[in-house]
């Protein structure tokens, strides 16, 4: 049983897959043959021009140092039931009744069933990695590996056994905590205080494919990567040579300290090409903090709807950048409301640090506990304001109908068809030309416009009327505010350019 897939791209084949489980390594039809011409091979060598000799690093110090605290991590699953679908219930013919056969089929499914209820349970296994932060047994990993465990069996770097239980969870960033039922001591590893540059050698080690302890070495590629995992996506990417059964498996700075932990690769076989994504240790660190303490994560909640600063979205607002984060809806009774935060105001700094997505936003808040309070610098009609809020927990709508009356078109660049919403809440899109700009910009029908330009809308000609004026004003594009069952938003809609 294998654990697999996070990601799927909707503009390739390739896939993410998550690096945790067990793999049959196949040799079935595979051969060698070497053939060397000895004399072909001198003769080059001579010939050669002399190279340039670069010695490379050695990392078997840092290897002997860390290799100890990284276990293989391995796991015991309840098999999921089979269900009607599944083609394994026998279900019964249509016959009439009193038809000959009726009695005969009757008692063959009965059987059936009961033949299933005896059955023993099936089980199924999985296989990660993971590491010791503590003497007495404290080990991280990631949550996709122990998510659906019955049993957690860790096996150590000198081939000893035990037995863990799970601490916590934290499916938002995929971690984490396990501890040994023996008591220790083990050997450990500690985070890195610092965050790795582009291009420092990293070391991976793990368990992939179940052979054990294995390490591999690359570079840090990139970091701050948003893998679409999570509402909290901020990987490093890697290309240390990493597979299945590396989930949960620690990466290492040249000075034998956690920088990150592995956790989805994207590759178009399952197998390493290069492209890893670890959490990096200071988002690791501060997770199994919390898990440690409480068994879970508390994050802060602001209660704002937000959306990223499109170049149009910018200049609809007049705003000098399209950076920040843009409020498309502050919740009543929330934190961002009580603040006074609105929608239309763009979020530019958390606590004096400039955020440049609304993704940044969502994480900065999140490292806020509730009850703290948090400093939110915004722009409101070109002036920028400040907020302190006090944030709360994250705590654990309905398409409108139609006034069948007046049903127009919006500008027809668009293709926007409009009806007043029959609760007067706004516009509501009866129909969405796949021609129109509207169509490019995910608009669909059944959308309500609430606003445009930041001024309420009740009924299409207000909405006519919105558009007419920003084409006057010489805006490029304009902007609408609104709402469905799932969200509300800010959608910028360009002019066609004469």
């Amino acid at each position: 049983m294998t654990h697999s897939t996070i990601l799927k791209s909707n503009r390739t084949n390739y896939r993410t897959k998550l690096l945790s489980g067990i793999a049959v390594l196949s040799l079935l039809g595979f051969g060698m043959t070497l053939v060397a011409d000895l004399g072909a091979v001198k003769a080059f060598a001579q010939n050669s021009a002399p190279a340039v000799v670069q010695s490379m690093p050695s990392f078997a110090d840092i290897v002997a140092k860390v290799r100890p605290a990284v276990v293989s991590v391995k796991v015991k699953l309840e098999a999921t039931a089979m269900n009607e679908e599944d083609g394994q219930e026998f279900s019964m013919p249509d016959l009439p009744p009193g038809h000959p056969l009726e009695k005969f089929f009757k008692q063959f499914r009965d059987q059936n069933k009961a033949g299933k209820k005896g059955a023993p349970k099936q089980y199924g296994m999985a296989q990660g990695s993971g590491f010791f932060i503590t003497p007495d047994g404290y080990v991280v990993t990631n949550n996709h590996v122990v998510e659906n465990a019955i049993e957690v069996t860790l096996t150590t770097d000198d081939g000893k056994t035990v037995d863990a239980k799970i601490i916590g969870r934290d499916p938002k960033t995929d971690l984490a905590l396990l501890k040994t039922i023996d008591s220790g001591p083990f050997p450990t590893v500690s985070f890195a205080n610092t965050s790795p540059r582009v291009g420092d050698w990293v070391v991976a080690v793990g368990n992939p494919f179940g052979l054990g302890g294995t390490v591999t070495a690359g570079i840090v590629s990139a970091r701050g990567r948003d893998i679409g995992s999570g509402p909290y996506d901020d990987y490093l990417q890697i290309d240390a040579p990493v597979n299945r059964g590396n989930s949960g498996g620690p990466t290492f700075n040249l000075n034998g300290e956690v920088v990150g932990v592995n956790t989805a690769i994207y590759s178009p076989s399952g197998g390493s090409v290069g492209i890893a994504f670890a959490i990096p240790s200071e988002t690791v660190s501060s997770v199994i903090g919390s898990l440690k303490d409480g068994g879970s994560v508390a994050r802060g909640y602001l209660g704002v709807q937000i959306q990223p600063v499109t170049p149009n979205i910018a200049d609809s607002l007049g705003l000098k950048s399209a950076k920040g984060a843009l409020v498309a809806e502050a919740q009543p009774g929330t934190p961002a409301a009580d603040a006074g935060l609105k929608p239309g105001d763009t979020i530019t700094q958390v606590n004096g640090e400039v955020m440049a997505s609304p993704r940044e936003v969502s994480r900065r808040i999140s490292q806020v506990k509730p009850g703290d309070t948090a400093i939110i610098t915004y722009i409101r009609n070109g002036k920028e304001l400040t907020a302190t809020v006090k944030l709360a927990a994250i705590p654990e709508q309905k398409m409108a109908a139609a006034d069948p009356a007046a049903v127009v078109k919006a500008s027809p660049a668009f293709g926007l068809t409009l009806a007043p919403a029959k609760d007067g809440s706004g516009v509501l899109v009866t129909d969405v030309d796949p021609s129109g700009i509207g169509y490019e910009q995910g608009m669909q029908k059944g959308d309500v416009i609430l606003e445009i330009g930041g001024k309420s809308v009740a009924k299409p000609a207000d909405v006519r009327s919105a558009i007419d004026e920003a084409r006057k004003d010489g805006r490029k594009a304009v902007i609408l505010r609104i709402k469905n069952e799932e969200s509300t938003r800010f959608v910028a809609l360009a002019f066609p350019k004469a």
